[in-house]
């Protein structure tokens, strides 16, 4: 069993979100799912980024490290899209921290110090994707795989951003599902691994 904190995307802890981390669970992990937004969910990515621009972007991420601090250390950081910022950040700055899952996002390692030696992780995106492959996310994801052994980048063919919610029209069931099968074989190799204390 790995411990996961999975972060959500700009449009709330949606249905998809929780579907997708039940899936998780089903296959023997523990996952939280913190709320960044209080409960509220939107319906396009438009509603999201106004009301995250009400909140502030700074503050959000800092309320999800904050959210983090309350849960089991030696755990995954995960996040989609807007999740990653605090998933990434935490990767890089807790110690203990097993592995890092970055979902239609990542940025780059500058952003919060070097990367970790050795810590593993995933990131996953689509290649047609405006937000990951348009606005620099895809170009972080290549520079940090080929920097580290241990960092895998899976790209997808499409243009869905959060393709794999099953709640929103970008879903995309194929893609998803092997998405989901290399995370939970990610997460199994974690857990025949010893925790470092």
């Amino acid at each position: 069993m790995t411990d996961v904190v999975l972060f959500h995307h700009i449009q709330g802890l949606t249905a998809g979100v929780v579907a997708f981390a039940d899936d998780l669970r089903a296959a023997g992990h523990t996952v939280f799912t913190p709320d960044l937004f209080g409960g509220h969910t939107f319906s396009s990515l438009e509603d999201g980024q106004e009301y995250l621009g009400t909140l502030g972007f700074t503050e959000t991420v800092e309320r999800g490290v904050r959210m983090a601090a309350d849960l089991p250390s030696g755990v995954v950081y995960a996040g989609f899209s807007l999740g990653v910022m605090p998933a990434q950040q935490l990767a890089q700055t807790t110690r203990h921290c097993r592995g890092a899952l970055l979902f239609h996002s990542c940025a780059p390692t500058s952003e919060f110090g070097a990367w970790p030696a050795g810590l593993p992780a995933q990131i996953h995106g689509m290649d047609a994707d405006p937000f990951f492959a348009g606005e620099g996310d895809i170009e972080a994801a290549r520079a940090l795989a080929a920097a580290e052994e241990n960092v895998e980048l899976f790209v997808y063919p499409g243009s869905g951003h959060l393709f794999a919610d099953s709640s929103l029209s970008a879903y995309d069931v194929e893609a998803s599902d092997l998405l989901k099968q290399r995370v939970i074989a990610f997460l199994d190799s974690l857990d025949e691994a010893p925790v470092e204390t």
